[in-house]
């Protein structure tokens, strides 16, 4: 089978693989799709060199089938649609014992810190799947994970329907937030520097602000009567959004920091104090978020076929990750089963 694996220096290689049964406990699962995130991208620009093992078969964001069942695995049949939480906790540290296992402090995240979806066959443990309806589209199921990422964001910062929500940084990520905050009844808008993600955002029905043209505080106050937004979502990454951002929160706010950040920023802590903000970080997701965003994309609340930009062949990833990183896409998807 062919995978795509990181092999460090902003290398990617298309290589050949031998598929290995599955392990007791596991399934292998035949990869159709695997989106291409941020988190990718920092891998392929080495700022994980120090955590990941090279060469790296990387990508988590998938949809697939089951195609082989290991020993010990019960209530899946070969066939089934499904796809990957890839959060692999070891059940024992304290963040594990709290029930907070999504962040267990020994965390393999699947992809990250072992071999991840940019492959034809791909096996993982039986417990880290979801099931996907055989209603939706393979395509657009590969979007669970990022919407799972936007469910945990906006059920983290308690954000509640009516309330007035701020998102800065108009990518995936942001555009799911946003979306993903609308359906759960909050009035959103989204700050964002890029023209072209702009259009494709305002044609998703939200407002943009330009902050180079535009005052973003003062427009967030005269959108807020004075207020501040109840909810700010930092999802730019950018040193000047996070300093900016505990402006635009009202008193008693919420400020959440969902970009990772490859170095510390410089916060207003003055403002956090004068304010009473809560400044909230959020990371990754629990089964229920997961099981949300399964139950969003069913139901055809998050516009898939508008996200999905490109669709490339597994050689091209490559290409796929230029293009990620120039702005010339929302979302990309690399075509696993078709050169599995």
């Amino acid at each position: 089978m062919l995978a795509a694996v990181y092999a460090g220096s902003s290398t990617i290689d298309i290589i050949t693989r031998n598929a290995e049964p599955p392990a007791p406990g596991e399934v292998t699962v035949r990869v159709a799709y695997t989106g291409l995130c941020g988190t990718d991208l920092h891998i392929l620009h080495g700022n994980m060199d120090s955590r990941v093992k090279l060469p790296l078969v990387f990508g988590h964001e998938m949809s697939g089938t089951i195609e082989a069942i290991g020993s010990g695995v019960d209530g899946w049949a070969i066939g089934d649609h499904i796809t990957v939480m890839p959060l692999d906790w070891d059940g024992t540290c304290p963040a594990c014992r709290a029930g907070n296992e999504h962040i267990c402090q020994n965390l393999n995240f699947i992809g990250i810190d072992s071999p991840g979806a940019l492959q034809g066959a791909w096996n993982v443990p039986a417990r880290a799947l979801v099931r996907l309806p055989a209603s939706l589209r393979l395509d657009h199921a590969a979007l669970v994970e990022p919407v799972a990422v936007a469910v945990h964001d906006v059920r983290r910062s308690e954000l509640q329907a009516g309330q007035k929500a701020v998102v800065i940084g108009g990518g995936p990520i942001g555009v799911l937030i946003a979306t993903v905050a609308r359906e759960f009844g909050a009035d959103v808008i989204v700050i964002e520097l890029d023209a072209r993600r702009r259009q494709q955002i305002e044609s998703l029905g939200f407002t943009t602000i330009d902050p180079r043209e535009q005052d973003q505080v003062t427009w967030v106050d005269n959108w807020t009567g004075g207020a501040g937004a109840d909810v700010v979502f930092e999802v730019s990454g950018a040193a000047a959004a996070v300093l900016g951002a505990t402006d635009l929160a009202k008193v008693r706010g919420t400020v959440v920091i969902v970009a990772i950040h490859p170095e510390p920023r410089e916060v207003n802590l003055q403002r956090v104090f004068w304010r009473e903000l809560r400044l909230l970080g959020a990371r990754v997701y629990q089964r229920a978020d997961f099981e949300k965003a399964v139950e969003l994309l069913t139901d055809g609340a998050i516009p898939a076929e508008t996200l999905i930009t490109q669709i490339v062949p597994l050689s091209e990833t490559r290409e796929a990750f230029d293009a990620l990183e120039g702005g010339r896409a929302m979302k990309i998807l690399v075509d696993v089963a078709g050169q599995a």
